[in-house]
């Protein structure tokens, strides 16, 4: 094992994993991200292949990192203090290991029949748990937004917890463009339009979903098939705002597998 002691924010080394962990434009540029925690690294592991480079922190890992980094002896390894560690790694405590690993490229079906599309996603742990949701619902591919944040960060993997290692996601999509090919019925989630419960989506289907605070583009709504509404209860206090975007795409895309289940 080729194993390296890095004390210094000024080695190269810990400059380019710093870059990667904080600019997406890095990590689209060298096609490379950072995985935390023993479950993601055992995932990736599985779906594709080992990582090019582990990073520990000094001092005793969890029992799972000591045992993940035991088998991967033949890794390069570096190992950091705990607070130069803390800096690459995107939860409060740390869980004892990091990997270096390079980004994979999962082709988009040709002709999907369950699609998501997010348009302006801003935090990447909304973003992880809206790209776990999907896989979880059996969505065959997700289109995102420039504007989105990115899929690779560490939070939005640390969020979609081994979702964008199944899940086919195009970044910096034109949602125009893409409602346009959609082969099948897109629904734009708004705030007024039919219950969602009212529709048959036993066909093609594509939802969209729109930015946390503002929603979807008046463009992007005029482009879909149908504008749907989640029917929410009136409490002693009125109706409920709405619900978060991670919440709206959970519901629509479970009622969507309901009814295909059901065939």
């Amino acid at each position: 094992m080729s194993f390296k002691h890095i004390v210094s924010r000024d080695n190269p080394v810990f400059k380019h994993l710093k870059k990667l962990a904080d600019n997406a434009r890095e990590r689209r540029s060298e096609e490379l991200t950072l995985l935390d925690g023993v479950h993601l690294i055992e995932a990736y592991i599985a779906a594709f292949t080992e990582p090019e480079l582990l990073i520990i922190p000094e001092g005793q890992s969890s029992v799972e990192a000591t045992g993940l980094i035991q088998a991967l002896q033949h890794v390069a390894t570096v190992m950091l203090p705990t607070l130069m560690f803390a800096e690459l790694t995107p939860v409060a405590s740390a869980t004892g290991v990091l990997a270096l690993v390079k980004i994979p490229q999962i082709t988009l079906p040709t002709s999907p029949s369950f699609v998501l599309m997010l348009e302006d996603i801003q935090d990447p742990g909304n973003l992880g748990s809206l790209l776990r949701t999907a896989a979880a619902a059996g969505v065959e591919a997700v289109y995102l937004t420039s504007s989105c944040t990115d899929a690779w960060s560490p939070k939005a993997l640390r969020g979609g917890q081994g979702a964008q290692f199944v899940l086919p996601v195009k970044s910096r999509a034109d949602l125009i463009v893409e409602l346009d090919k959609f082969n099948g019925n897109s629904y734009a989630t708004t705030m007024s339009g039919e219950s969602l419960y009212e529709q048959d989506f036993t066909q093609a289907t594509a939802f969209v979903i729109g930015n946390e605070g503002a929603g979807l583009r008046q463009q992007t709504i005029a482009a879909t098939s149908k504008s749907i509404t989640i029917p929410m209860a009136v409490t002693k206090l009125g109706r409920v705002e709405s619900l978060n975007a991670g919440a709206a795409a959970a519901v629509c895309l479970f009622e969507r597998k309901r009814q295909t289940s059901q065939i």
